[in-house]
């Protein structure tokens, strides 16, 4: 890669190296704090599902950690060991935020509909686009490169798209733990909208790591053509 290329790509490298440390350390940090609830991630979701009515919502474990997740395909909310088992902060944190997903689910959230959507699409586009964008610098198309750069702004979009489905499941996870009494002091809303908003921070840098991607082979192809 060029050195004008990670002058483009480094702000976004550095935010995402910071979003991925923010993150691990909200986690770390709440999930040694016991939610006085006593309820487990698992215990935690089982009451939610009941309180929202998604009797079709099945709960499974799954290793790694953090690799939490709702999988509307199959209307299955997955746990981590630390995430279902874990009876801390953060363990309710991230597991209400996912029924959050789960609600979207079943309400037919337009923006989770239109990112699901965009899925197998943004799967090909990243892959192809890299190929369009070389083969059309290498052989002089520049109409090819344009291509491959429409490909990569789907993945742009995609990201952005992002967005209001995970700002729109924390939302819905913190008003669900207070109102059904599962977070109960404020030193746990604190630790529920630290651990949250952590998280939120990743798809931020997500976007705009895509974005400054884009903009560079924008001003690339931009410069090739002039010099044509």
């Amino acid at each position: 890669m060029s050195f004008s290329y990670y002058i483009y790509m480094i702000p976004g490298m550095l935010l995402v190296m910071f979003a991925s440390w923010y993150v691990k350390s909200a986690y770390r940090k709440w999930s040694k704090v016991p939610a006085q609830s006593g309820l487990s991630g698992y215990e935690a979701a089982q009451k939610l599902i009941s309180v929202g009515g998604l009797y079709g919502v099945r709960i499974e474990a799954i290793g790694g950690e953090m690799t939490d997740h709702y999988d509307p395909r199959s209307k299955t909310l997955r746990l981590s060991r630390g995430v279902g088992q874990g009876r801390s902060v953060a363990s309710l944190a991230i597991a209400a935020h996912e029924l959050g997903h789960a609600m979207q689910d079943a309400e037919s959230y337009l923006p989770l509909k239109l990112r699901g959507a965009m899925v197998p699409l943004v799967n090909i586009g990243s892959k192809l686009g890299w190929i369009l964008i070389m083969a059309g610098l290498l052989l002089n198309w520049l109409n090819l490169a344009w291509l491959g750069v429409a490909f990569f702004a789907g993945s742009a979009l995609f990201a952005l798209m992002t967005l209001p489905v995970e700002f729109n499941a924390s939302a819905r996870a913190k008003r669900l733990l207070a109102e059904t009494g599962i977070i109960q002091t404020e030193q746990e809303r604190r630790g529920v909208n630290n651990v949250l908003n952590a998280a939120a921070l990743t798809y931020v840098a997500a976007l705009v790591t895509a974005v400054l991607q884009l903009l560079y082979y924008v001003s690339l192809l931009s410069g090739r053509g002039r010099r044509r």
